[in-house]
């Protein structure tokens, strides 16, 4: 299904359709779940008029075939897997953006960068409630690329960096999240992941990148109320259970102690599940340096009880 055939109605999932399609080569993941969160708000929108349920009903059979043909321990069928990679993987995105912007490189791939981080962040909504760090960089990327975008079109030097929290008109300026999830690393527009094919030549450019625009300030907002269908579900069995002793009754048992002797929150380890994902996500990559430095955070949290 190609924004051809996209319903007036169903405008505003056109930039996710668009950003799925600049992905079916370059990573098949982000692009299952673009248009696996295209559905879920089309379905929103409008599903009763004929020619968006006949849109929604294309897209939903194309997704299924897709999850029908993917191995068994795929992101696509393996809920937790799909979700690490696709944040890590918007982390980056926004990461490149971020330096860029800072580093006071102006320019439409910033932009766009930018731009798509914060889709994608929309997109992390289909797995779970997102983090609150997910929410403040999914503001504060979607505000930075219409600011630089305002900039470029006035032809004035955008201030690079997060600006004061308060302009002139009291008005209230996203901020970034001081705590990132992942390592910054080279776009994934310019430099994509060995398993994928190299992107078309043009300065690693998505494309239909030089007559990209963002849409003012009409971006598809994120969340949902209400999906009749879930994500995909993990594929994957459970790990048994280690055995129980038989003179300690299971009511009794209590989680082995920290070796280290510090005392953890389940936050903690939440908190270090999500680091061992994004080492996961990166090692399907064969990008060593981001597992390590992310095992390294896990492991760092669960001996000190500090975040790196």
């Amino acid at each position: 299904m190609s924004l051809d055939d996209l319903p007036a109605k169903l405008k505003p999932i056109g930039h996710y359709i668009k950003t799925a399609a600049e992905h079916d080569k370059r990573d098949p993941v982000v692009a299952y779940y673009c248009r696996f969160y295209a559905v879920k708000k089309g379905i929103e929108i409008d599903s009763s008029s004929p020619e968006c349920k006949k849109y929604l009903l294309g897209l939903m059979d194309f997704l299924e075939k897709q999850k029908q043909a993917a191995e068994a321990d795929s992101p696509i069928k393996n809920e937790v897997i799909g979700q690490a990679h696709v944040e890590n993987y918007a982390l980056k995105v926004f990461l490149y953006a971020d330096n860029e912007d800072r580093a006071g490189r102006f320019n439409k791939n910033v932009v766009k960068s930018f731009y798509t981080a914060g889709m994608l962040f929309d997109v992390l909504s289909v797995f779970d409630e997102v983090s609150e760090d997910i929410e403040k960089n999914k503001k504060y990327a979607k505000w930075k690329a219409a600011y630089i975008h305002k900039c470029l079109r006035n032809g004035e030097t955008p201030i690079a960096g997060p600006l004061p929290e308060g302009d002139e008109e009291g008005d209230d300026i996203p901020q970034p999240s001081t705590s990132g999830g992942a390592t910054a690393g080279p776009s994934p527009y310019n430099a994509p992941p060995p398993s994928h094919p190299s992107p078309p030549s043009g300065g690693g450019y998505p494309p239909g990148a030089g007559s990209y625009a963002p849409p003012g300030n009409q971006y598809p907002q994120g969340g949902a109320q209400s999906w009749p269908q879930t994500p995909p579900q993990a594929a994957h069995q459970p790990p048994p259970q280690p055995p129980q002793a038989a003179s300690v009754p299971q009511d009794t048992w209590q989680p082995p102690s920290n070796p280290s002797g510090i005392a953890l929150k389940t936050e903690d380890y939440q908190k270090a599940m999500k680091f061992c994902k994004y080492a996961s996500s990166a090692l399907q990559y064969e990008d060593s340096s981001t597992a390590i430095d992310n095992l390294t955070k896990a492991l760092k949290l669960l001996t000190t009880g500090k975040p790196s």
